[in-house]
């Protein structure tokens, strides 16, 4: 099924490819601008500033709550009738330390608002929140794919593996560029696009 989109695209790859093109050129613009500072930290208002920059000229869903209930695999992201509840007690949930912000991560994950590229606009949301109170962020390319789906498909139930993965890649490199792009590069990655490199768009 292809999402309705704002270009009129009816091809999925063409779509993907123009997604990816789109959206990462909108991510380095977030960094470059400064516009990454006026996101509110940890909250779902937040993420939702970010998902609406980066996918704001192909979706008309970007930044909003999801209307449908949606899965990947055999697995039911969190209900709609429970979505709304369930962003805020995200919203509520404590960030003061490298443990509890990974189970909110988690949590978002579960809750995963938007339709689609909840993915890639959350790795963003907690880096924000490592940055802001740890003074680190994730080097996602010490991070592998492999397995950091698995851990975080595994993270419903359990959460040690995800914590142990992304602490071991944590950095105290937060104002690096390169490493934000780099960064980009990789959450798409997880994903499966991987066309573009974000410096060069």
């Amino acid at each position: 099924m292809i999402l309705d989109n704002k270009l009129g695209i009816t091809d999925q790859i063409d779509l993907a490819k123009i997604e990816e093109k789109v959206s990462k050129q909108k991510a380095k613009q977030l960094f470059d601008s400064g516009d990454i500072d006026k996101v509110e930290i940890g909250t779902f208002s937040g993420l939702s500033f970010i998902h609406a920059y980066l996918f704001e000229d192909i979706y008309e869903f970007a930044g909003k709550i999801r209307n449908v209930n949606i899965a990947k695999g055999d697995f039911r992201f969190a209900p709609l009738m429970y979505l709304q509840p369930s962003l805020e007690h995200i919203d509520n949930m404590p960030q003061d330390s490298f443990d509890v912000i990974i189970e909110k991560y988690v949590e978002m994950n579960i809750a995963h608002p938007f339709r689609e590229g909840n993915g890639r606009a959350t790795r963003i949301w907690l880096d924000l929140i490592l940055k802001k109170e740890l003074k680190q962020v994730v080097d996602w390319n010490l991070v592998d794919k492999d397995e950091y789906l698995s851990a975080m498909q595994r993270s419903v139930v359990k959460d040690i593996e995800i914590k142990a993965l992304l602490k071991e890649a944590l950095t105290d490199q937060i104002h690096d560029r390169a490493l934000f792009m780099k960064g980009i590069d990789v959450s798409y990655y997880y994903e499966g696009y991987s066309e573009f490199k974000t410096e060069d768009l």
